[in-house]
């Protein structure tokens, strides 16, 4: 009889579990009382914007608040319509409707990013501003939407969170848009220990105004430029990041790898369909989803030979009861089919090739039988 060898999605507690330098350096950092925007935040700021290739980096307290300041930053205000992906995490429209603007969705690809090709018909005269979403560590074609979002003068808020060292044709997630906005989750690439966020961009004005949004609009601690929000990145998780930060790409290289070694071994299984990846794309992973006959039967099995599979998302969020009043009976196929037909498998940096191969065994011997 086989022995199964379990294989977990999380991989939180291998990814801190031997850090004493980290450990030291937080001890070292407590000791300063340097809690709030303090110098590791001015540090980790000015190093996340190299590892991007922007001018300026400012850090916050979650991915959503990223997209909702930089929004707020573009001047987009209640009643405005903003453009994005019809199968994206909640998040990215929570930070739309938060600010009273209204989520427009376009349905995506097989890539599991916007349809570029069906935006310009959902532009009217109240677009304010375009959020593709970077989803699944694949890239929203921006080189086909920055031209459109040219041509009508519509600013883009890239949802980069889970797409961090992403690129296309070496020009990184992040950097297309007038905004890119990066999480700092637990869960993503590059983690911190807490909720967290970064904003990047180039433009100095846009700058300026997130380090006043993100901090009560405050110039000084007694003058009020504008109304803000409280939204700092806390200074013990840049301390955190700044340990992480020189991993980032050997991160994404590892999970890169780990895809190819899935790609080859699960394409000549009679049942699942391997996504195209683009010549011309870095695709990170932050989630390893393929497509499967099946589905929900093919979950169960991995289940329950200990495999952790998932899926994101079996209902859209088009189509969740919060957000019935604005989707009304508009019906995005692809995002349906997707929800429908794809599963996510362990992926990580830490994975041993033995447990990349039960993956392979567990899916060969679910459509074997």
């Amino acid at each position: 009889m086989k022995v199964y060898v379990p294989v977990r999605y999380s991989y939180l507690s291998q990814q801190f579990a031997d850090c004493p330098e980290l450990w030291d350096e937080l001890k070292r950092f407590v000791a300063t009382g340097d809690f709030t925007l303090g110098q590791p935040l001015t540090q980790f700021e000015k190093s996340f914007a190299e590892l991007i290739g922007t001018k300026y980096a400012i850090g916050v307290n979650s991915g959503t608040d990223a997209i909702k300041l930089s929004l707020k930053a573009l001047g987009v205000k209640p009643g405005d319509e903003v453009i994005t992906a019809a199968n994206t995490f909640v998040a990215t429209v929570g930070a739309i409707a938060e600010i009273g603007a209204i989520p427009i969705f376009v349905d995506c690809n097989d890539n599991f990013c916007m349809d570029v090709s069906l935006v310009e018909a959902s532009v009217t005269e109240r677009t304010r501003a375009i959020v593709p979403v970077h989803f699944t560590g694949y890239m929203t074609r921006m080189d086909e939407l920055v031209v459109l979002a040219n041509k009508f003068g519509i600013p883009i808020v890239e949802d980069a969170c889970q797409s961090i060292l992403a690129d296309i044709g070496g020009k990184k997630a992040g950097t297309w848009g007038d905004t890119g906005a990066f999480s700092l989750h637990p869960l993503k690439n590059l983690n911190v220990w807490s909720d967290g966020g970064v904003i990047v961009t180039d433009d100095s004005k846009i700058d300026h105004d997130l380090r006043l949004l993100r901090n009560h609009g405050l110039v000084d601690r007694d003058h009020v430029e504008l109304l803000g929000y409280n939204s700092r990145l806390d200074t013990f998780q840049a301390v955190v990041g700044n340990w992480l930060l020189p991993q980032a790409k050997q991160i994404s290289d590892l999970r890169i790898s780990n895809a190819s070694y899935l790609d080859e071994k699960l394409k000549p299984v009679n049942g699942i369909t391997i996504p195209n990846r683009p010549t011309d794309m870095r695709v990170v992973f932050h989630l390893y989803s393929v497509f499967a006959k099946n589905r929900d039967e093919l979950l169960k099995h991995c289940i329950a030979k200990g495999i952790e599979a998932k899926v994101h998302y079996p209902v859209p969020i088009y189509r969740q009861q919060a957000l019935a009043g604005i989707s009304g009976d508009l019906i995005f196929p692809v995002s349906d089919r997707l929800a429908t037909n794809s599963i996510s498998f362990p992926c990580d940096q830490h994975l041993e090739r033995d447990q990349l191969d039960e993956i392979i065994s567990t899916v060969t011997e679910f459509y074997k039988n």
